[in-house]
């Protein structure tokens, strides 16, 4: 591109050096200066209306024919920069969605984001901090550039559209967050994205609290409701300002992450799978097994029902996963001892 407009610059700098001197010669040849400019406006554009004057002379003769030659040159200069600029940009906009497309069909457990507004740019940069591959789709070709120029891979289009999921390679994702601003969008999104993966983790933001109940019907896993929870923090900034401060500050070595990882405390998912002998058994009976080395906190059922905090007595099934705290050394060792899967280490934890 750099190439082309160089050369449609030089081509416009020799064709006004080209008008400039022709006008010039014709007046020193003792034309009135709109003689002359018509002179050489009907030469170099080829118009054919006759000469302004009978050249008889073999000098102005010659500087006529370097008039045609020079601005008909500069002329065809510039219209061939102007097309290999056009041609340029069309194929590069041709090869760059061909490698994009070659790199989505290389992704698989990937993260599809549709929306890059204002949740989806922070969504994707967290993803790409914590260096999990992605997809962003998003109809508005301003924010997909955008994308572009940050180095994610973009598809422009209807997040609504099947063929469009299917490019961004809805299949083989383990998870799709829909952050449109519009909750009925969002919720064809979800539809459409259960519809070709019914194995599919589903995000979904949803601006009204009746729409949680749509989503879920349409098949979401989880719903964010950005000013319910703008309105219960704020709530909670009011009524416990003091443990607001401690788990909010942000100087570097306060945060609630960090200071998990100072008291050398994790949180850790603990898959129970199927030949288990601790399926039957209450989860205090995990507990007791443990030692005393961490706390249940919360309990997912397999078929995604969470339980916060679940009572001692509940008993454990097959596909469950018990949310536990404790010491980073002794649960991976509990783990292994009982043959548990370890799914997910926290942030808060040091890898």
């Amino acid at each position: 591109m750099q190439n082309s407009f160089r050369r449609i610059l030089t081509g416009a700098i020799f064709f006004a050096i080209t008008i400039i001197v022709a006008i010039a010669g014709y007046v020193a040849a003792g034309w009135s200066l709109l003689d002359s400019v018509y002179m050489v406006v009907i030469t170099i554009f080829g118009v054919g209306y006759g000469e302004v004057r009978p050249i008889t002379s073999p000098s102005l003769r010659i500087f006529t024919i370097f008039v045609i030659i020079a601005g008909t040159s500069a002329a065809v200069y510039i219209v061939g920069g102007i097309v290999q600029m056009v041609t340029e940009g069309e194929l590069n906009r041709a090869l760059g969605f061909t490698r994009m497309i070659k790199a989505i069909e290389t992704l698989q457990n990937h993260v599809v984001i549709c929306g890059f507004g204002r949740m989806g740019q922070i969504l994707a940069r967290e993803m790409h901090d914590l260096k999990q591959p992605f997809v962003i789709i998003d109809s508005s070709t301003d924010r997909t550039n955008e994308a572009q120029e940050l180095g994610y891979l973009v598809l422009v289009g209807n997040a609504t559209d099947e063929d469009v999921m299917q490019m961004a390679g809805i299949q083989r994702a383990s998870y799709l967050a829909t952050v449109l601003p519009d909750d009925a969008a969002n919720v064809f999104i979800t539809l459409t994205a259960r519809e070709l993966n019914p194995n599919l983790v589903i995000l979904a933001r949803g601006e009204f609290p009746s729409t949680e109940r749509k989503l879920r019907l349409a098949g979401a896993d989880h719903i964010v409701l950005p000013a319910t929870i703008g309105a219960l923090r704020m709530a909670h900034m009011i009524r416990h300002p003091a443990a607001l401060d401690l788990l909010d500050a942000n100087d570097g070595t306060n945060t609630l992450n960090e200071l998990l990882s100072q008291l050398d405390v994790q949180l850790e998912e603990l898959a129970i799978p199927s030949d288990s002998f601790l399926i039957g058994g209450a989860l205090s009976d995990l507990e007791v097994r443990g030692k005393g080395t961490f706390i249940v906190v919360a309990l997912r059922r397999g078929d995604g029902t969470t339980i916060i905090n679940p009572p001692h007595h509940t008993l454990l099934q097959e596909g469950d996963t018990v949310i536990v705290m404790g010491h980073r050394g002794d649960i991976p060792s509990f783990a292994q001892h009982y043959s548990l899967k370890r799914q997910m280490r926290y942030r808060g934890a040091k890898h």
